[in-house]
């Protein structure tokens, strides 16, 4: 498909038209009306796609390692890094080699096949490829086809595991287990398929994965989990942190360039913060004028915005790292899947 029909091309044409996608894709504006002959053509050339790679199966074949994927079927923020860097913890808890492969949005060299390290230069690999791999100590390979890196991380590590970070779309590419994520509180927005809705696929398409995990409170009985603040650190300070607690009451910058901002900025309200709010595009690249708001006010942001402001040298720009905490329900779903792997496919 051309980069239109992409879920990246779609967002990106929204923007360069200045219409807000959130407005268009959790309401039912007269926009997303209009564009449902789009979302109907879309939903069949997924459903093609789909069914062309059932018929000729995956363009890698069958991994020797274990391949989970870990996606969705929305358009972003639905939790899903988070969670993944917490299964990364999981598996490695457990003794098992993992690694990890990502599209690396937005690397000006992840049109190759990229090893990702600590010290790798955000542009050329990405934000959430280097945070995973600073978050995480697993290898990390990025590249736009995944079939690709996954090849690429087998022959240099034989892990035990490999962790996909989204890819559910991605048909060429062979998994054993595949985990959807979901957003507990915006869920599907109005239902249709982009691009007059947020779906990638429709919501059918969760009765095919293994496991469907809700990111927010729901059934208490089903896997689901939270996403948990914990102390902001210094971006340019090492090893200077302070409790969200300290900035209560206190009039703050919150700049988020992630796939639901709002959620950011609500965990600092709920903390007492009084918030401005600075929404910017979904990995956006940063200048130094970004975080220039003419006052003595602090800025806070996510950790995947701190990966790319890390050049700025101001003593008053804090990050915010977050944890999973999993429900009894996960816990045991996790448990059995990773106590299920068969280490020895890596090594045959």
């Amino acid at each position: 498909m051309t980069s239109l029909w992409t879920c990246r091309g779609i967002g990106t044409c929204f923007v360069a038209l200045n219409i807000d996608p959130e407005k268009v894709w959790y309401s039912n504006s007269a926009l997303s009306v209009l564009l449902l002959p789009l979302s109907w053509l879309f939903r069949w050339i997924v459903a093609l796609r789909r069914a062309y790679y059932r018929v000729v199966g995956q363009a890698n074949g069958p991994s020797p390692a274990y391949v989970i994927v870990v996606g969705n079927i929305t358009v972003g923020g639905t939790g899903k890094t988070p969670f993944l860097i917490w299964l990364a913890r999981q598996c490695c808890k457990r003794g098992l080699t993992t690694g990890i492969i990502t599209r690396g949005y937005k690397g000006t060299r992840t049109d190759r096949v990229v090893e990702v390290g600590v010290d790798s230069r955000v542009e050329e690999v990405g934000d959430e490829a280097l945070l995973l791999a600073r978050k995480t100590a697993c290898p990390v390979v990025a590249a736009a086809d995944r079939g690709q890196a996954l090849v690429r991380l087998v022959q240099s590590v034989r892990p035990d595991v490999v962790l996909s970070d989204d890819g559910l779309q991605h048909y060429a590419m062979s998994r054993d287990f595949e985990i959807a994520v979901i957003d507990g509180e915006r869920e599907f927005g109005n239902g249709r398929c982009l691009p007059a809705g947020p779906l990638r696929e429709p919501p059918s398409r969760l009765r095919s994965c293994d496991l469907v995990v809700r990111n927010g409170p729901g059934d208490p009985h089903g896997p689901c989990f939270e996403v948990q603040p914990q102390e902001l650190l210094a971006l340019n300070q090492h090893g200077v942190r302070k409790s969200l607690q300290e900035f209560s009451g206190r009039k703050v910058h919150a700049v988020a360039g992630v796939g639901n901002p709002g959620r950011f900025f609500r965990m600092l309200e709920q903390a007492g913060l009084d918030v401005i709010e600075h929404a910017f595009p979904d990995h956006h690249a940063y200048a130094r004028a970004d975080l220039e708001f003419g006052d003595d006010a602090p800025v806070l942001m996510t950790e995947k915005d701190a990966v790319k402001c890390e050049t700025f040298l101001d003593s008053d720009i804090w990050y915010l790292p977050i944890i999973v905490q999993a429900n009894a329900a996960l816990e045991q779903r996790i448990s059995t899947l990773i106590e299920g792997i068969p280490i020895a496919k890596a090594t045959t």
